[in-house]
């Protein structure tokens, strides 16, 4: 391997390295999750967190790991998906004007 191609590959790592970086100091803030000016307020259910104990933990004999999981015993909020922030539920109501009876 040449130097430029070493060189390459080394500063698309750090790249790489820097953008998780960036990604993991966005997600631990949560600037949405507090529930400030515009923001969605918390899940109730996860506390905000967006992980809930997962099903293979609740009901197993000491064991954990399940493909839901991938072993870590915590899975995705199903209330908030994941996101730790509730969100309101949009939901669409089709009026029709009454008849009178003929």
């Amino acid at each position: 391997m040449g130097p430029l191609v070493v060189v390459s590959q080394l500063a698309t790592g750090l790249g790489v390295l820097a953008g998780a970086m960036l990604v993991k100091s966005a997600m631990d803030s949560k600037p949405m999750a507090g529930g400030g000016a515009g923001g969605w307020p918390r899940c109730a259910t996860c506390n905000g967190t967006g992980r809930v104990a997962c099903l293979c933990s609740r009901w197993s004999d000491g064991d954990v790991g399940c493909r839901t999981c991938a072993g870590s015993g915590r899975m995705a909020c199903s209330s908030c998906g994941g996101t730790g922030t509730g969100r309101p539920i949009p939901v669409q109501l089709s009026v029709r004007p009454n008849r009178p009876p003929s």
